[in-house]
């Protein structure tokens, strides 16, 4: 089993965290082989971001996502640029806030920055939505180890802000895969 994630958008979306939060509750948690590698432009905040994770039941001879199992696309420019790399059946995500023309019918369109806000009142924890989505959509890692993972990462202050953003993107997650049952796609 090899399973590639781009996870992508901008600085300041928080993209490489969730990257190496992932990459740790895959590796640390669950036992599998991880490879977490990171991009990002100049721009502290508004330029291309993207954290790329191989998660692997062997050895991972290539650290590079080449063929993508799952696609997080968190801006419009992210989703134009990265969609090609998905496999013909893989994931794509997207923050339904920001990208608002999908390239297929097929993808999970969750508003994950509307929520954060909306629900939460903190733009900033719509990655750890997201990743709860990611969790429950592709069933990556268990959702005790993504847990546990993000509880080692945030600062401890969040903590609680942080398990209700990720149990909202569960659920969020959930609802989803339901949808896309109910309409056979």
């Amino acid at each position: 089993m090899r399973y590639e994630v781009r996870l992508s958008g901008s600085g300041g979306q928080g993209l490489i965290l969730i990257g190496i939060i992932l990459a740790e509750a895959a590796g640390i948690y669950d036992g599998k082989n991880v490879v977490q590698t990171q991009s990002y432009g100049p721009e502290a905040r508004g330029g291309a971001s993207k954290s790329e994770v191989i998660i692997s039941d062997e050895t991972i001879y290539y650290p590079k996502a080449t063929r993508l199992d799952l696609l997080l696309s968190m801006t419009q420019k992210s989703c134009d640029e990265y969609y090609l790399d998905l496999k013909k059946d893989g994931i794509l995500i997207v923050d339904s806030s920001l990208v608002h023309q999908v390239p297929t019918n097929q993808a999970y369109q969750i508003p994950f920055t509307r929520l954060a806000k909306e629900k939460l009142g903190k733009v900033f924890v719509a990655n750890i939505i997201a990743i709860g989505a990611i969790a429950e959509i592709s069933g990556v890692v268990k959702e005790s180890s993504l847990t546990e993972a993000v509880l080692k990462r945030v600062p401890p202050w969040s903590a609680e802000l942080n398990k209700e953003a990720l149990r909202i993107g569960m659920g969020e997650g959930k609802k989803a895969v339901a949808k896309v049952k109910r309409s056979g796609l």
